[in-house]
C-alpha cells in the first residue's frame, strides 16, 4: 500500500473532496494519462484510473469502480470511485466530464482494492499524478 503510505506520511492534513478535485484536476497532464492519450480542451480525458487511485487513499472508506461506458455505439473502459457509506451508496466520478454527454454507463463492478495488479506503467503513472497533487496541496 505504498499510496496510502505516502498519503498519511505526508505531513499535511487530509484534504477536502473539493480541494483534492482541484489539486488533480492541475495536476492532469498527458504523461499521467492512459496511453499518454491528450486532447485539447479534455484534460480529464484518460485519467480516470490515477484518478480513483488516489481518491481511494485520500479517502480510504471509497472503493474503486471499474465500468464500460457506451459512447455513441462504441464501449470505453472507465473507472471512478464508489462511496458506501452513503445510502444509497454515491458515485463520486472526477473524470466523467471527458465524455460527450449523451454518455451512458452499460455495467460496472466494484474492485478488490487488495487485487488491483497494477502494471509497473500504471503504478508511475499514479505515483506520478500523487506526487504532483502533493505539492499542489502543500
Amino acid at each position: 500500500m505504498w499510496f496510502l503510505f505516502v498519503t498519511m506520511n505526508s505531513g499535511h492534513p487530509l484534504p477536502s473532496m473539493p480541494q483534492l478535485q482541484l489539486a488533480l484536476e492541475k495536476s492532469w497532464q498527458p504523461d499521467t494519462a492512459y496511453l499518454g492519450v491528450h486532447q485539447v480542451n479534455n484534460p480529464a480525458l484518460g485519467q480516470c484510473y490515477p484518478t480513483a487511485r488516489l481518491v481511494q487513499q485520500f479517502f480510504p472508506h471509497f472503493e474503486i469502480v471499474a465500468g464500460r461506458v457506451d459512447i455513441d455505439s462504441s464501449i470505453e473502459a472507465h473507472f471512478w470511485n464508489i462511496d458506501f457509506a452513503q445510502d444509497p451508496p454515491k458515485h463520486i466520478d472526477l473524470t466523467w466530464q471527458q465524455f460527450p454527454s449523451l454518455a451512458r454507463v452499460v455495467e460496472y463492478v466494484i474492485l478488490d482494492r487488495h487485487r488491483l495488479n497494477d502494471s509497473a506503467s500504471t503504478i508511475e503513472r499514479c505515483e506520478l499524478l500523487l506526487q504532483r497533487v502533493l505539492s499542489r496541496l502543500r
